[in-house]
Order: C-alpha cells, then structure tokens, then sequence
C-alpha cells in the first residue's frame, strides 16, 4: 500500500506548454495533488529550485508536508514554517567552486535558504530565463566571492548552454566531489541548457527522502516516487513504487520497468501524464 508520494517537479507537474503547465501546473493536476492529501496520503515535492519557487504549487495543492528542495539541501514546509534540516555547503569550498566557475567563463549563482544571488558582470539571457523559472529575481551583487562570508549556503548552480558544456564543467568539479555533491538536471524550456546542482557533502534528494520517510513513519517501501530524469532514480530506485513520464529519459523508462508490476510509464508532462501514473496506482 501507497502511504506517501515523493514527486519531481520540472518535466513532472511543471513542462513547456506556457498558460497550460508553465509556469505553473495544469489545474486538473493541482487538484487532483490535493484529492490526494486530503485522503491522508502526503506528497512531497522534490526538486533543485529553492522553496519559494514552488510555495504556489504547495499552497494551491494543499500540500501540508515536507518538501524536498535546493536538490536536498532544504527539508521544509513552507506553509507552516518547518524547517526539518538545511545543510550548508563549506564556505572555502563554495569559495573554490565559485572561483573555478568564474575562471571558466561559467554562469553560476548560490542559494540560502530564502533567497539567491548572481553577479552583476554575468547578467543576461540566462538571468531572466532562470527567473522566469524560479518565479523570482536574485540579488545582482558585484561580487559573489565577497558575498559568501555573509551567508549560509544550501546550493550552487552552475548553468551552461548544453551537454559538451555540462562535461567540460564537471571534469572541472571532479576536484571538488569529496567534500560537496554535484549532480546535474535540465528544465524543459531551458534545454539545451544544464543546471549544476551542487550541495554540501553527503545531500542529495535521495538522503532527503529518506529523512521524510522517517519524519513521517513511513517505510521508503510503501512510497511511490515519480520522475522524469536519470538522476530522479537516486530517490526512485529507494521507494516501492515508482513512475516515469512519457517524456523521461530512455534510461529512467528502463530501470522503473525494474520494479515489474510496483512500476508503470505515464504520458508526457505536457499531456498531465502524472494522472496517467496516479490512476495506475489506484491514487
């Protein structure tokens, strides 16, 4: 039995449909998230953006839980002002991985956990498509090296123009990864662009559904965890139920299809393929 819902956000709830499910979710998915919680059953939104960029989803929604957010950096319910953890990323690593994106002619910005900040020099097209995303403007500060020491960091990200970017920035980050986790994600009217998820050591969302699970005496077998990306299955792979969207990687379709009869294939996002998913699952 289904007793909790952990649920990516972009390419699940959210796609590139502007006024249909950008930059908020299609109304027959909303309420059919809060026909859910209403019945006892909580969801957990999980994603790489900061809370504040999915406060509509979780007020329209209902959602009364905890939510996975900064890629597992935050734990919280914004609603009620519960914050479970916020782990913080060392400052002379964040002061390394910073420098090393500036150096490399990347765009990057940090994250607290209420707000976040960019530099000034780099503003530009990739500014305004990520704001327009995370439905909120950053601090355009002069220098984001200056401004670390005033702030507890819970995220950096990184964002370049496509996959050959992606893995000349990573082989840069390789240095870093034993004393931070960096993984990497896309957002559907984004691509080809990357988005650098990095988190302090040892995060990730797969360390933060298991902290829910925990949170609210639920099993990670008796939850069900749906995606769209081949990182999603870090937390995926942990629950007894799983779900793709019609629109998931090649690579995600193949290892939900590993749970046999716990694991079904919606439609694409831009069709509310989660409820293709929810009906599976009798939810």
């Amino acid at each position: 039995m289904i007793k909790g819902i952990i649920i990516d956000v972009d390419g699940v709830v959210i796609g590139e449909k502007t006024g249909f499910n950008f930059p908020d979710p299609h109304r027959d998915v909303i309420m059919r998230l809060k026909h859910i919680e209403e019945k006892g059953i909580p969801i957990s939104l999980c994603t790489a953006k900061p809370h504040f960029s999915i406060r509509a989803i979780i007020q329209d929604a209902h959602l009364r839980s905890l939510h996975i957010t900064d890629g597992g950096g935050v734990i919280i319910d914004p609603l009620d002002n519960i914050i479970l953890k916020s782990h913080f990323i060392d400052k002379e690593v964040a002061r390394q991985i910073i420098q090393t994106c500036l150096d490399h002619n990347t765009y990057v910005e940090f994250y607290t956990v209420n707000e976040y900040f960019a530099q000034a020099s780099q503003q530009g097209d990739i500014t305004a498509i990520h704001a327009d995303i995370l439905q909120a403007e950053p601090h355009l500060i002069e220098s984001l090296l200056d401004q670390i020491e005033r702030e507890n960091i819970t995220k950096i990200m990184p964002i370049v123009h496509d996959d050959e970017d992606m893995h000349r920035l990573d082989r840069l980050l390789q240095p870093f990864t034993d004393r931070a986790t960096v993984s990497w994600g896309t957002h559907p009217v984004a691509l080809p662009r990357r988005f650098g998820i990095v988190t302090a050591q040892g995060i990730s969302k797969q360390q933060a559904a298991q902290e829910i699970a925990k949170y609210n005496g639920i099993g990670m077998d008796e939850l069900l965890g749906i995606g769209d990306s081949t990182s999603d299955w870090q937390f995926i792979e942990r629950c007894g139920y799983a779900g793709a969207m019609g629109n998931a990687s090649d690579e995600l379709v193949k290892l939900v299809a590993t749970k046999g009869e716990r694991g079904f294939t919606g439609g694409h996002v831009d069709e509310n393929g989660i409820i293709d998913i929810l009906d599976y699952f009798d939810l």
